[in-house]
């Protein structure tokens, strides 16, 4: 999961350069999106990485 945060926020270096790089979209709105999956991901890893570790040997 923090592989993905990583990659994909446009803080980290591949975010930048695929934030920097793209063509033909409205950056703004690109980089919402982006920042919003970022969020999600955040949000939602944890509960996910619970639920496979901790919930099967409850």
């Amino acid at each position: 999961m923090s592989t993905t945060v990583v990659g994909t926020s446009p803080f980290s270096t591949n975010g930048a350069l695929v934030l920097g790089n793209a063509r033909g979209v409205d950056t703004r709105r690109f980089y919402r999106q982006v920042m919003g999956y970022t969020g999600g991901i955040v949000a939602i890893g944890p509960v996910v990485a619970w639920g496979a570790l901790v919930l099967p040997w409850s």
